[in-house]
């Protein structure tokens, strides 16, 4: 069984169909996603639908992002959110005009469901953002700082390059896990580029909101796997600016 890793989506339904057929996913194979499954691009139903159905096919890991907790509340509670409008949320709303009352009840079950974080076999963490307390994830006190906070990226990519784990002065935080899998902080908004290491953090988004691929990973040998820029995918649209 491989475990695979993949960023945030963004609605980039034909990027996430690119990337499983490039990588060659198969039902032994486990699939972590880091959330943001919403805002950006036009399929945001059809992308959630996707998934719904590929839970049913394969081992999936569902992680919760900041955008589909911004989409549920607007779902589920009809709270509208003008900056979540700005940031790509524009194209959801316009997504589920088209979809009947029983998609969106299975959609907000979905969102629902999603989990903060996720802890493999070999300590490795798997979460949308960040965490902030230095017990680590179970002793967090806010459940919103999994899917929003940066300060964890920030920390690791503040570190000296020849800094490991033994050394004094390398962040609790880090140390408590063997390796972390994030999301949230695009690696840029434009051009190509793969995910990144820092410390011991991997940032696998790499801009699929904006102009980069969707990646996909392999955690054991680091073998990664993109899809064409999303906006190549979607021409005529917009995305995120």
């Amino acid at each position: 069984m491989r475990t695979l890793v993949i960023g945030d989506i963004h609605s980039g339904l034909r990027a996430l169909e690119q990337i499983l057929e490039r990588a060659k996913v198969t039902t032994s194979d486990r699939l972590i996603f880091l959330g943001d499954y919403v805002d950006s691009w036009s399929e945001a139903v059809e992308t959630v639908d996707y998934l719904i159905e590929l839970d049913e096919t394969h081992s999936c890991v569902f992680l919760r992002g900041n955008h589909d907790e911004l989409c549920l509340k607007w779902l589920a509670d009809e709270e509208h959110n003008p900056m979540w409008l700005q940031h790509g949320g524009e194209a959801t709303l316009n997504s589920y005009k088209k979809a009947d009352e029983d998609v969106k009840d299975i959609h907000i079950m979905f969102y629902e469901n999603l989990t903060n974080y996720y802890l493999d076999g070999e300590n490795r963490l798997f979460l949308h953002a960040g965490f902030t307390n230095l017990k680590g994830v179970e002793h967090e006190y806010l459940p919103h700082v999994f899917y929003w906070d940066r300060t964890l990226w920030e920390l690791a990519q503040s570190l000296h390059r020849d800094m490991g784990k033994g050394d004094m002065h390398y962040p609790k935080r880090l140390s408590l896990y063997e390796e972390i899998y994030i999301g949230h902080t695009p690696i840029t908004k434009t051009g190509t580029v793969t995910p990144k290491n820092a410390a011991n953090v991997w940032n696998m988004d790499t801009g699929a909101a904006f102009k980069g691929p969707l990646s996909i990973m392999d955690v054991d040998t680091k073998e990664v796997w993109q899809s064409d820029p999303v906006h190549t995918l979607y021409p005529g649209e917009r995305g995120r600016n």
